[in-house]
């Protein structure tokens, strides 16, 4: 059976990039992490507005990952069944009303709303922005698809920036300055739900042949496993730097706030351009060569990490960054050729899904730090990157994308 998605992917096919598109769809994606970056980085605002307690504080974040992590897999299958284009500005649009509602929210329970409000916003962003950001490659896959990732983290770099300079000084109705950045992305994805419902019309014209698993059931099912522990893995240890590393240098080498902030920017620098990266190399020397590389070959800096020097420290985390952020892209184009026509629930497994898991991996971790000190944190997590090994059990590309 046919299904439309199969039909756009296989009938609609654009002959070149379409760079204006892809362009639009990053910096879209830029926003709608920069805004979910910055709840996180207001919380001790709201902490001392509301009189909140830790445990409000962290009803907050579950409120939020619940929709943003949960909801994607099921969006993106009902979407690879029905493609909705206007799904993209109208998602938009509820992040939009969500962060107006945190702006003026009156209550603890106002709080929730507006958090799950934003978290629904983004898991109906990434299943059909990596929809469009494939149909917009003109096969240039692994690119596309690190141009997308991109923007993302850079969103997530710049969201604590946005709350410091704008809404901190302001008080609760300062989160308001973010309304014109979402307007503006409703407004781009308006432009590019129209580009996107052509394509559905050309497709609809045209005849595809259906696209079914170039594998037996089976066999994609245990390499979509391997590939989840792979991505689970890097979130994982990417999680206890941003979320722990701070601290981590404080602690071990008693530096400055404001030094230890810089660091942490050097390691998120480092994590967009080995994300640019990863996509293009893939598409030049395969994907899975690239996943081999990214996870098992982050390990040496990893286990080297807990016992260097400070400079060494921000050395070894710049390459941490570069090797391991490079796998991403690649192990989400190769999940997709697993799985043809399957691009939407693809993208709602591992980039919501996963993300939600490691979330609960680094509550875990806040827990061993409390009990056994940061330093435990790091010699802990230093040995993820082995999984990588498990990419031998990955089956051959020509297989896969058959």
């Amino acid at each position: 059976m046919t299904t439309p998605s199969d039909s756009i992917h296989a009938a609609a096919a654009l002959p070149g990039t379409a760079l204006q598109v892809l362009l639009s769809v990053a910096f879209v994606h830029l926003i709608n992490d920069c805004v979910q970056a910055v709840l996180p980085a207001i919380y001790p605002l709201l902490k001392q507005e509301f009189a909140l307690s830790f445990t409000q504080v962290g009803l907050i974040t579950l409120s939020f990952q619940c929709t943003a992590s949960l909801l994607q897999p099921g969006i993106g299958l009902l979407t690879d069944r029905r493609p909705i284009p206007f799904l993209l500005p109208a998602g938009m649009c509820v992040s939009l009303l969500g962060i107006g509602l945190l702006a003026v929210a009156g209550s603890f329970a106002m709080l929730l709303l507006a958090s799950a409000m934003i978290g629904i916003g983004s898991s109906t962003f990434h299943p059909e922005a990596t929809r469009v950001t494939r149909l917009a490659s003109g096969g240039r896959f692994g690119f596309a698809q690190s141009l997308f990732q991109v923007g993302g983290n850079l969103g997530t770099a710049f969201g604590p920036l946005l709350a410091a300079v704008v809404v901190v000084g302001r008080g609760q109705g300062g989160i308001a300055w973010c309304l014109p950045l979402l307007a503006l992305a409703v407004v781009m994805l308006t432009g590019v739900s129209r580009w996107y419902g052509r394509l559905l019309e050309r497709a609809a014209h045209r005849a595809a042949a259906p696209a079914a698993p170039a594998l037996p059931r089976r066999r994609v099912a245990a390499a979509l496993a391997v590939l989840a522990l792979l991505v689970f893995s890097k979130y994982l240890y990417m999680v206890s730097l941003q979320s722990y590393y701070t601290f981590y240098l404080i602690e071990k080498f008693q530096v400055q706030v404001g030094t230890a902030q810089m660091y942490l920017f050097l390691f998120l620098a480092a994590v967009a351009a080995g994300t640019f990266a990863g996509g293009p190399i893939g598409d030049r020397i395969g994907r899975k060569r690239v996943i081999w590389f990214s996870i098992l070959g982050a390990a040496p800096f990893t286990l080297a990490l807990p016992y260097a020097s400070l400079a060494w420290t921000g050395v070894l985390t710049v390459f941490i960054g570069l090797v391991m952020s490079s796998a991403f892209p690649a192990i989400v184009v190769y999940a997709q050729e697993l799985m043809p026509g399957k691009v939407g629930m693809v993208a709602g497994i591992f980039f919501g899904l996963m993300f939600g898991v490691s979330g609960l991996g680094a509550a875990a971790m806040g827990q061993v730090a409390d009990a056994a000190g940061i330093e435990a944190v790091y010699r802990l997590v230093s040995f993820l990157p082995l999984l990588g090994v498990l990419a031998a059990l990955l089956p051959r590309e020509e297989g896969a994308r058959r």
